[in-house]
C-alpha cells in the first residue's frame, strides 16, 4: 500500500469533498480531531479553512500516547509530523466529538490498518463511547480485509474519494 500510494500520488480533493458532505450532515459535531498528513494521506486543509465554526484539534505524540491540542502554531515533532507547538492548549479526549483518522488501508467493516505503532488504537480505546471514529482515505486504500487484531478499534464510518 505504501508503494501504491507513492506511485499513484492521489489528489485529496475527492476525499475532502466527501468528508465535507458528511460533516454538513452532522452539525452537532463541535470539536473534531484531525491530523497533519504524511505523504500518502488525505490532506484535510481545504476543509479546515471552510469550516471555521468547527473547533479542530490536532494530535501530539507523547511517549506512546497521543494528546490533542488546539491552536495554529505547529512544529515538526515525532516521526517528522507537524504537531501543535509547545504551549498549545491541551483538549481532553472527553471533549472531542469525532476523530478523523488516517490509515494505510480500510475495509468494509471499519477495519483500519495504521502504521504499526498503535497510537490511534490506544487513544480511541480511551475516547468517549459516543465519539465518532471516521476513517478517511483515497479509493485505492480500500481493501477486502485489514485483518484486525483484538486491540484494533473499528471506525464507525470510512470516507473515501
Amino acid at each position: 500500500m505504501r508503494r501504491l500510494l507513492r506511485e499513484q500520488q492521489p489528489a485529496s480533493d475527492k476525499a475532502c469533498a466527501a468528508l465535507e458532505t458528511w460533516l454538513l450532515a452532522h452539525p452537532a459535531l463541535h470539536t473534531v480531531a484531525v491530523y497533519s498528513p504524511l505523504p500518502g494521506e488525505v490532506d484535510l486543509s481545504a476543509i479546515l479553512l471552510l469550516r471555521a465554526d468547527t473547533r479542530w484539534v490536532y494530535p501530539k505524540v507523547r511517549g506512546t500516547d497521543l494528546t490533542f491540542h488546539s491552536g495554529l502554531d505547529f512544529v515538526y515533532g515525532a516521526f517528522g509530523i507537524l504537531e501543535p507547538a509547545a504551549g498549545s492548549p491541551e483538549v481532553a479526549l472527553a471533549d472531542i466529538d469525532a476523530f478523523i483518522c488516517p490509515g494505510l488501508a480500510f475495509d468494509p467493516r471499519g477495519g483500519r490498518l495504521g502504521r504499526g505503532r498503535g497510537f490511534y488504537d490506544r487513544m480511541l480505546a480511551k475516547a468517549r463511547p459516543d465519539a465518532l471514529k471516521l476513517g478517511v482515505c483515497f479509493e485505492i486504500q480500500w481493501v477486502t480485509d485489514t485483518f484486525p487484531e483484538p486491540h484494533d478499534v473499528l471506525m464507525d464510518h470510512v470516507i473515501s474519494g
